[in-house]
């Protein structure tokens, strides 16, 4: 006869119905330890067991040490559980500084169709990138004279996360093509969202980083999808200097120069313009 290993009940006690009951209230499905002692106004040892025991059935999931996020019950025996990662990566924080960037900010602008595996976001200290139940959350520093062009946007009904507005999500995707899926993918999104994005605002965007390649970047996507903006190509070019820079830092030095834009296209028109279109 086969053995039928039972698994802890998802049945909750007084004070685990009353915790849950007003996290749910509050709009609160990540949580801390120390919301468990607000909550129920208990000592950090007693908060700290008693978040042991959801844990161990299932009617929270531990995304850290001290964070948790509460369970769906239709998900039934689960007890690897996430979440909606953007609100997770808002957490991970911890009330510091931050916005979704790159191909997360991508992602939430609906400038991608590529599904999304790691979660970036932008910061003003160094953090290690962290693994959560499968999911990498991946942190990029950032100089405070640097973090600007931000936004909120809602992920859930009761939870707001701070986004780079599309311009700056489009700038940082030419910093760091690669953290976007290389400069092909931020052609793509540049095309997707080319009538919602302000050609004045980027340049400003750009002319206020101060980065060489991500003024000869965007120069070239205002060329390449026929953006009429011919103050916001006059500005970038008075700021090019003699040198030539890669389209894709990622891929190797080879292509023909672009004068125009002191530029080598290792990646050609022709092929952003065909991505563009798949």
């Amino acid at each position: 006869m086969r053995t039928v290993t039972s698994r802890p009940l998802k049945t909750l006690g007084p004070k685990a119905a009353h915790l849950v009951a007003e996290l749910h209230e509050r709009g609160r499905q990540v949580f801390t330890l120390r919301d468990v002692e607000t909550v129920l106004k208990l000592n950090p040892a007693l908060a700290r067991s008693l978040a042991a025991q959801l844990v161990g059935r299932g009617i929270v999931s531990r995304l850290k040490p001290g964070l948790f996020v509460l369970v769906p019950f239709e998900l039934g025996h689960e007890r690897q559980y996430l979440g909606n990662p953007y609100v997770v990566a808002r957490a991970l924080v911890g009330g510091e500084k931050y916005y979704l960037s790159h191909a997360s900010a991508m992602d939430v602008h609906q400038m991608t169709t590529q599904p999304q595996l790691v979660v970036y976001l932008t910061t003003l200290r160094p953090r290690r990138r962290r693994m959560v139940h499968g999911t990498e959350f991946r942190f990029v520093s950032c100089r405070p004279s640097h973090f600007f062009g931000t936004t909120t946007h809602w992920v859930e009904k009761d939870e707001q996360v701070t986004v780079s507005d599309p311009e700056r999500t489009i700038i940082d995707g030419l910093h760091r093509p690669d953290y976007c899926g290389g400069i092909v993918e931020v052609a793509k999104g540049f095309r997707m969202r080319q009538r919602a994005l302000d050609p004045d605002r980027l340049a400003a965007y750009a002319l206020r980083l101060g980065i060489g390649a991500v003024i000869r970047r965007l120069g070239f996507l205002l060329d390449l999808w026929n953006v009429d903006a011919p103050k916001a190509q006059t500005q970038l070019q008075d700021r090019l200097t003699a040198a030539y820079m890669r389209l894709d830092p990622g891929l190797p030095a080879e292509g023909r120069f672009l004068r125009r834009w002191r530029l080598r296209l290792n990646v050609t028109p022709e092929e952003l313009q065909a991505a563009a279109w798949t």
